[in-house]
């Protein structure tokens, strides 16, 4: 499979009261298409300035990040904003919706806001139903987004997330706000996205959620110092997924 993604050398730099903070130092790693990632690492350890940084929703201090071919550093403004509405979707731990609008409408707004899609409002808005019935949301299509559960306004955020057919979904800390059973509902969803060929690297602090991924980076003080490999035995239940990714967690001081 390529390679959808190509990080090399990255480093994010803050100065902050004119000390240098070094968020993330020489992180260097590649993400196939069709994987399924997870970075992980203790609070303040750079993981969401991770995912900002190669997303393109923050600027690195240097390095590379080679988006499907392409240097995102040395896009301009427009032609990154181009990128990350056309070419990539993301899901954020709080779940934001314009209020006024229905779930449906919602998730059509990335549709309607792309001037690459030429598909016509009524097989935008067929796409959009068609991803709510893959993932059992489609009975609130016309609800507002006070009148859902937790875990259907998430799979809702990844529908929106998927309605311009992106080739690579960003999730930071997707299940961060859901209690155990929405989180459930949330990882069924991506996982089902993921086995039909959708690429998802996510940030994560739960052993579980990211036990559901094929490959899961550690960062600590802003270096990725291990990666695993999830085991390919289909027959392997999630509990035994679970703790063998615990167990190397815990190799490495999680």
């Amino acid at each position: 499979m390529a390679n959808i993604l190509e990080v090399k050398d990255l480093c994010k730099t803050y100065v902050i009261d004119k000390r240098q903070n070094n968020v993330l130092r020489n992180v260097n790693f590649e993400v196939e298409e069709g994987d399924m990632v997870a970075i992980m690492g203790p609070s303040g350890s750079g993981k969401s300035t991770l995912l900002y940084s190669v997303s393109g929703m923050d600027v690195p201090t240097s390095g590379t990040v080679c988006f499907a071919g392409r240097d995102i550093a040395k896009l301009s403004q427009t032609e990154l904003a181009k990128v990350r509405l056309d070419e990539m979707g993301f899901i954020f731990q709080q779940m934001y919706m314009m209020k006024n609008l229905t779930i449906l409408d919602n998730i059509l707004l990335p549709a309607m806001e792309s001037k690459k899609d030429e598909r016509s409002r009524a097989e935008k808005v067929a796409f959009a139903e068609e991803l709510m019935r893959k993932l059992s949301i489609i009975e609130v299509a016309d609800n507002d987004i006070n009148e859902v559960s937790g875990g259907q306004l998430q799979r809702a955020c990844i529908c929106r997330s998927m309605v311009n057919h992106p080739k690579l979904l960003f999730a930071d800390e997707p299940t961060g706000a859901l209690n155990r059973a929405a989180s459930t509902e949330v990882m069924d969803a991506l996982g089902k996205l993921n086995r039909e060929g959708t690429t998802i690297m996510m940030v994560t602090h739960d052993a579980k959620v990211a036990s559901r991924c094929k490959r899961v980076l550690y960062i600590l003080d802003g270096t990725i110092k291990g990666e695993y490999k999830a085991p390919e035995d289909e027959n392997l239940s999630d509990a035994d997924r679970e703790r063998r990714l615990q167990n190397w967690l815990l190799d490495l001081g999680w």
